[in-house]
């Protein structure tokens, strides 16, 4: 069934994502104006589903027409009216649960905002966009945003980014369709990157809102649908799209739903515009469990360890596609 047009968006997700602002990191060289945390917003707060976005082919949900679904169920009910077996009072008893179900609405592939993407952090997105001279953009949530929280941190981000002009518009708690909405009202407008860092999804599968309660298909919907507006908005940018980086512990649900999303994005790599990385396997031991000191007690965000792990994986291929 098609969801409801207005979703409970919550202020933090059942998931664990803690959903603190950090300041949204300089373009370096040079300075451009920092985004003031957004302000305190209610717990609660409804939002219409903006309209679906185009979705990729390679990570394209089947949906059937009305005239398809109809034919269907008549073949269906046709075969259990005729069923002469002992099953057939079975058959008839969960015949309902046989037919083919309309395909629900994807909010993780609609444009629509997050409260975390609404208010002065992304008007301040805007401002840095209308600006320009942005040759590097990084996108994504907390584990992006995060980069810039703290010295330590900070001096890891200027180690691996320092020496190109760039914005990291990530915000803490996003999901995919919270990004989407961003491009398509002025994040995604006024300058041309050479390369854009990706890496979004993990607070889509699981949370109190319908973005955060998706399935693998759904959320690699959402992926493809970000990196086909950033390719429409960004056409000459070469897009390092990164698997979503493990979280939990070996045996955790939400690693399987992970794997599924990150082999379902796979997809989207053609080696000309868009370029899948797992660099996941990096914090891990040989056991799965994450490496000693590499992420947070939540066994979801990186510490310095960590960021200095996703640093060196990534900084030779970055190089390649500045260039």
């Amino acid at each position: 069934m098609i969801r409801a047009l207005c979703v409970s968006v919550a202020f933090q997700t059942a998931a664990g994502v803690a959903l603190a602002q950090a300041p949204p990191a300089a373009n370096a060289p040079g300075p451009v104006p920092v985004a003031s945390p957004a302000p305190a917003r209610p717990r609660f707060m409804p939002i219409p589903v903006g309209p679906a976005a185009p979705v990729p082919p390679e990570v394209a949900i089947l949906h059937p027409t009305p005239a398809e679904l109809a034919q269907v169920n008549e073949a269906v009910k046709k075969w259990i009216d005729r069923e002469q077996s002992a099953t057939k009072p079975l058959l008839k008893k969960y015949e309902s649960m046989l037919m083919l179900q309309a395909p629900r609405l994807n909010v993780a592939a609609t444009y629509t905002p997050t409260p975390m993407r609404l208010g002065e952090r992304h008007e301040g997105f805007v401002a840095i966009a209308k600006q320009g001279n942005i040759d590097l953009l990084l996108h994504g949530d907390s584990i992006t945003d995060w980069w810039v929280q703290g010295d330590e941190n900070k001096a890891a981000f200027e180690k691996y980014f320092g020496g190109y002009r760039t914005a990291n518009f990530a915000i803490a708690g996003d999901t995919t369709n919270g990004i989407l909405w961003g491009l398509k009202n002025g994040e995604g407008q006024g300058f041309q990157p050479k390369a854009i860092m990706l890496m979004i999804g993990t607070n889509n599968t699981g949370g109190s809102d319908n973005a955060g309660t998706a399935t693998a298909a759904e959320i690699a919907e959402g992926v493809g649908a970000v990196v086909l507006e950033m390719r429409s908005d960004f056409p000459q940018a070469k897009i390092l799209l990164l698997a979503i980086f493990p979280r939990g512990a070996p045996g955790d649900a939400v690693r399987d739903k992970i794997a599924e999303i990150n082999r379902l994005i796979s997809k989207l790599d053609d080696q000309r515009h868009v370029f899948y990385l797992d660099i996941g396997p990096r914090f891990l031991d040989e056991k799965g469990n994450f490496l000693p000191g590499a992420f947070r007690l939540d066994n979801l965000h990186p510490a310095v360890k960590g960021y200095e792990i996703w640093g060196e994986a990534v900084k030779d291929k970055l190089a390649e596609l500045m260039k």
